[in-house]
């Protein structure tokens, strides 16, 4: 019953500051309204006001539970936020072509999203797991989830729906996973009609910030599985996990490649 009740707590509190912070970001727009708007894969114009609205929710709502979940989400979505303004009208995309850049000395928004990210998931896992392995594995799961939400977002509401749907699974889990995936649906859930309508979208800002959370919670889950069972039981579900990422990843990776060598993106 107390699980459950702090489930709905962290759900609705990502939800109620996701939706009143997208809301106060429209109505003042800091910067002036150009810098927050873009042109979206059907050129019609839409808000960035989600994005840090559904970061900034999700880090709250996940530090109640892991203050190291929250932030790693809030780095996440900083390092995001950096790729949304400064990257803007960048044609490169994919890992390689960012670790190309760096090696001829060009620190792209990319390159910095990437580092920041990934050093932000690496410190958060060392907080949660123990073992020098399982904190290596942590924060591949918490990266490549913060890329795998960010590589769905090629459609209005289709990393934010994704995130709903999967945290929805999540809040069948007691303790930090369930928490932790309910910070991510919550948030992800008060922006989705929005974001379907194609008045917002949440960027890499918001899809980064809410796979870094999802990913925390699929780590919090694999740690739970080792309370009665075998640690290795937990360990090898967690090494699995990290390896469908990793190949996840390499797949976007060659399909970008692929949509860059036809022309479209």
């Amino acid at each position: 019953m107390i699980s459950r009740t702090r489930r709905t707590t962290s759900f609705g509190l990502a939800a109620a500051v996701a939706r009143v912070a997208t809301d106060a970001l429209r109505t003042t727009a800091p910067g002036g309204h150009g810098r927050w708007e873009r042109a979206n894969h059907a050129g019609r114009t839409v808000g960035l006001y989600a994005g840090p609205a559904v970061a900034a929710a999700t880090a709250l709502a996940a530090g109640r539970t892991r203050p190291a979940v929250g932030a790693a989400v809030l780095a996440a979505g900083v390092c995001g936020a950096y790729d949304d303004i400064a990257g803007a009208g960048d044609p490169r995309r994919g890992f390689r072509a960012h670790l190309s850049a760096l090696r001829a000395g060009d620190v792209s928004s990319g390159a910095v999203k990437l580092f920041g990210i990934s050093t932000a998931a690496l410190a958060a896992g060392a907080v949660l797991e123990e073992r020098p392995l399982d904190k290596v594995l942590a924060g591949v799961v918490i990266a490549g989830t913060a890329h795998l939400v960010n590589l769905v977002d090629v459609r209005p509401g289709r990393a934010a729906g994704a995130v709903v749907a999967l945290g929805a699974l999540g809040l069948l889990r007691d303790g930090a996973a369930g928490e932790l995936s309910a910070a991510a649906a919550g948030a992800a859930a008060a922006v989705l009609p929005d974001d379907l309508g194609e008045r917002v979208m949440i960027g890499d800002t918001g899809a980064h910030a809410l796979g870094a959370a999802l990913g925390a919670a699929a780590v919090a889950g694999w740690a739970s599985s080792r309370v009665w069972g075998s640690p290795r039981g937990g360990r090898a579900g967690l090494l699995a996990h990290a390896a469908v990422l990793v190949a996840a990843a390499a797949y976007g990776e060659k399909v970008s490649a692929a949509a860059r060598s036809w022309g479209t993106r």
